[in-house]
């Protein structure tokens, strides 16, 4: 039997609150609760698709954090090396976008126990001992200085021993505010990383070009990738260790019709897509993390197979869209025999 590979991601869970029926905040009497935030999705969907993956955060010793540690190991994800401590779980209020009303979000994570996480706590060498990949995120870089340099040493035990690293950019500007800019802190581990996934602001914010213009009106839009080959190539100039770069593109037709599609860059070669039309869009958070999720199970899965790898992705993403809450809760099953539906033409015959 073949082994499977085993992925790390640290960062924090939170508790997302939604007023139904499309409600405003300040609305209603009634809310939904669902867990999530990007690495505990990433987590979640790496191992409904059937991957080993361990999940490292802090969590408050009371029954909010038990539950969200009870909410991971409910989809099979690892809780081995969760540490106990500080007060709170953080929050956030999520608006729905309707019709001309777009979304909102408003943050309840001052002072939450992973905010306040110091490097000492966490013994990097015995969570990653035998681990393949590690996966960080810019969202933990940014909580806090504590968060961020835990991060950090995360990322130089994974060097010291030789495993894959990837990274998802995840630049969230109402965050950073213990007096670092972003790329600062960011740029010197993505050039540390392997496997680097962001959107296109993200990338603009850490190459400082700005990707080609994808403003479809629909999926016949031709995109421009003779541009997008040049994009990738100077990135690569910039992030040298870098092995193999994606982007999600997404353009917004209404709140609830968007058009997705990615390219990746890989081993000096262009890779890309179809555009998805997706409508209606029922919940469009985390979005992103099944994109770099499904690019991870199938980058390790299906070796050397680059459009397989970016198909998948695209797919695992888009259909993201028609699942509420943060999880992407599919199976690899059930992207595959989408895939085919939606992105034939792109599969190698």
């Amino acid at each position: 039997m073949e082994k499977k590979t085993k992925f790390v991601t640290m960062g924090e869970i939170m508790l997302r609150m939604t007023r139904p029926d499309y409600q405003r905040i300040i609305q209603g009497n009634k809310i939904d609760g669902f867990y999530g935030g990007s690495e505990s999705n990433v987590a979640v969907s790496l191992a409904m698709m059937g991957d080993d993956v361990e999940y490292v955060t802090r969590l408050p010793n009371n029954m909010l954090g038990v539950s969200c540690r009870n909410e991971l190991r409910r989809y099979q994800v690892g809780t081995n090396h969760i540490i106990w401590g500080g007060s709170r779980v953080g929050k956030y209020f999520y608006e729905q976008a309707a019709s001309l009303r777009g979304s909102s979000i408003a943050y309840d994570r001052e002072h939450s126990s992973m905010m306040t996480l110091h490097p000492h706590m966490l013994d990097w060498k015995d969570i990653l001992k035998d681990a393949d990949v590690f996966h960080w995120t810019g969202i933990t870089c940014g909580l806090s200085e504590g968060a961020s340099d835990a991060t950090f040493d995360g990322l130089d035990e994974a060097l010291r021993k030789g495993m894959y690293i990837s990274c998802d950019i995840n630049y969230r500007k109402n965050l950073w505010k213990y007096g670092q800019e972003a790329r600062d802190v960011l740029l010197p581990a993505l050039k540390a990383s392997h496997i680097i996934f962001g959107d296109t602001g993200e990338w603009k914010l850490i190459t400082g070009m700005t990707p080609p213009p994808f403003d479809p009106k629909d999926t016949s839009f031709e995109l421009d990738v003779e541009a997008y080959r040049k994009y990738f190539e100077r990135t690569q100039e910039m992030l040298p260790k870098g092995r193999y770069f994606i982007m999600g593109i997404r353009h917004v037709v209404s709140a609830s019709h968007h058009l997705l599609t990615g390219m990746l860059y890989a081993e000096g070669k262009l890779y890309h897509t179809g555009i998805v039309d997706i409508n209606p869009v029922l919940d469009p958070i985390g979005v992103g993390d099944a994109f770099i999720a499904a690019y991870l199970h199938a980058h390790f899965r299906w070796h050397g197979e680059h459009q397989k790898h970016l198909n998948y992705a695209l797919t695992a993403s888009a259909m993201k869209n028609t699942i509420m809450g943060d999880f992407n809760l599919l199976t690899e099953q059930e992207v595959l025999d989408t895939m085919e539906e939606v992105l034939g033409e792109f599969i190698p015959r």
